[in-house]
């Protein structure tokens, strides 16, 4: 999902209304059905997901003084097994989230976990070449 640290209110409101508005409108669909909540979820967990973890990444290695080198092959490490983890818990966040909370509040709900996401993507990021990291990303792999 995407995260988003309260300083980015100005651009992540504007997106929450126009997913509700582009959902409601261009798809025809009631406001707090099952399909509206998944068009929403779909659109959030594809588009806004992957955008989020590459700039957490990228961030992350540059504040931290890492070279671009560096950050590019932290990222190719650590960017699916994290999106797939991350897969597991976002989009129930969403679903309650797009099912039963205002559009003028879904930024706020989403973000006090994004302040627990960002804690975990901090830990997870410096796991490096744990061996569960590994054996995660080698299964993934395999399925791909």
């Amino acid at each position: 999902m995407s995260a988003s640290p309260p300083e980015n209110a100005a651009i992540y409101i504007p997106l929450y209304e126009g997913l509700e508005h582009v959902t409601r409108h261009s798809f025809r669909l009631r406001p707090s059905s099952w399909q509206f909540v998944t068009a929403k979820l779909a659109a959030d967990s594809l588009l806004f997901g992957p955008v989020h973890l590459l700039a957490f990444f990228t961030y992350m290695g540059l504040a931290s003084g890492k070279t671009f080198t560096e950050v590019k092959r932290d990222v190719k490490r650590d960017f699916l097994p994290a999106f797939m983890t991350e897969g597991c818990a976002w989009p129930i966040v969403q679903a309650v989230n797009f099912r039963f909370v205002p559009v003028r509040y879904q930024l706020l709900y989403v973000n006090f976990f994004c302040l627990l996401d960002s804690a975990f993507l901090s830990w997870f990021e410096q796991q490096d070449n744990a061996p569960w990291k590994k054996r995660l990303k080698s299964i993934l792999s395999a399925n791909v």
